[in-house]
C-alpha cells in the first residue's frame, strides 16, 4: 500500500504543519512515511501545497505529484478558483474538505479519474470555536487532520491526537487535539 495525500491551502492555515503531523501519525501507527511542503513566495494568503505519502513498506517514491489517493482541501475558496483542476484524483479516492455545511461542493470542480467519495468539515467553525486564530486567520490545519482520520482510515485518531500534542507541546497541543477530535466526529461524508 502506498498512498499519496496532497493538501491544497494558504500560507497561514498551518498545510505544512498537517502534512507534518499525517507522517508522525503514520509512524506512530506502525506505518512508514514522508512529508514536504511546497510554497513560492511565502506570504499569507498565497495558495500553498504540502505533500504526505504513507505506506505498509519502504517508500522509494520522493518528490512532488499532480495525482493522488487522497485531496485535503483547507480552503473552499481554492476550489471556486479553479486551483483543485490541477489535481487528478485517483479512482476511490477521497477528498476531504473544509466548508460550512450550506456550501455545495460539486464534483466537476475536480479532476476524477474514476469514482471518489467526498467528505465535509467546517473547520473553520471548529477552530473559532476553540480560539484557534493567529493573525486573525482561523487555524483549520488540526480540525482537518481529525476529518482526515476520519474519512481515510490511514491513520488511528489516538495517533493524531498524540502527534499534535507532541508537535505543539503540551498546553497548545491539548486545544489543538481537542479540536482534531470534535472534526473527527462532525466530519459527513457526501452523497
Amino acid at each position: 500500500m502506498l498512498v499519496e495525500i496532497l493538501i491544497l491551502g494558504r500560507g497561514g492555515q498551518g498545510g505544512a504543519t498537517a502534512a507534518n503531523i499525517i507522517a508522525s501519525a503514520a509512524i506512530m501507527d506502525g506505518l512508514m512515511a514522508q512529508a514536504f511542503p511546497f510554497f513560492g513566495a511565502e506570504r499569507r494568503g498565497a495558495p500553498v501545497k504540502a505533500f504526505a505519502r504513507i505506506s505498509d513498506g519502504r517508500i522509494l517514491r520522493h518528490g512532488m505529484f499532480n495525482e493522488v489517493d487522497v485531496l485535503v482541501i483547507m480552503d473552499q475558496g481554492l476550489v471556486r478558483t479553479n486551483y483543485t483542476k490541477e489535481v487528478f484524483v485517483r479512482d476511490g479516492g477521497r477528498i476531504v474538505i473544509n466548508s460550512p455545511r450550506d456550501a455545495v461542493v460539486r464534483s466537476e470542480s475536480f479532476n476524477l479519474l474514476g469514482k471518489a467519495c467526498f467528505y465535509r468539515v467546517d473547520a473553520r467553525a471548529i477552530a473559532l470555536r476553540n480560539k484557534l486564530v493567529a493573525a486573525g486567520w482561523p487555524l483549520v490545519n488540526t480540525p482537518m487532520l481529525g476529518a482526515f482520520s476520519k474519512a481515510t482510515g490511514l491513520i488511528r485518531l489516538e495517533s493524531v491526537k498524540k502527534a499534535v500534542v507532541e508537535f505543539f507541546g503540551e498546553r497548545v497541543g491539548e486545544v489543538n487535539a481537542i479540536a482534531v477530535d470534535e472534526a473527527f466526529h462532525e466530519v459527513e461524508e457526501l452523497t
